[in-house]
């Protein structure tokens, strides 16, 4: 039986983090549309990166890469 308490610890861990990711997720999605609607608003990402900015396509790929820190944290445990 001890197996199966283990496993069972495991999935409710790996439930609990799941959940902390998903509200990580959230909570950091919403920051950065806010931070895109007051802070940039004079920025179209999207036209910056069809006109083939450099900076704009950083900062985007930065932002991609903090959810993606996000999400692996939320994983980790």
């Amino acid at each position: 039986m001890m197996g199966f308490e283990f496993f069972s610890a495991s999935f409710i861990n790996l439930i609990i983090n799941l959940g902390y990711t998903i509200v990580a997720l959230v909570v950091g999605v919403y920051a950065l549309i806010w931070i895109d609607r007051r802070l940039l608003k004079n920025v179209d990402i999207e036209a910056e990166l069809k006109q083939g900015n450099v900076a704009v396509a950083i900062f985007a790929s930065t932002v991609l890469m903090f959810v993606a820190i996000i999400i692996a944290f939320g994983f980790r445990g």
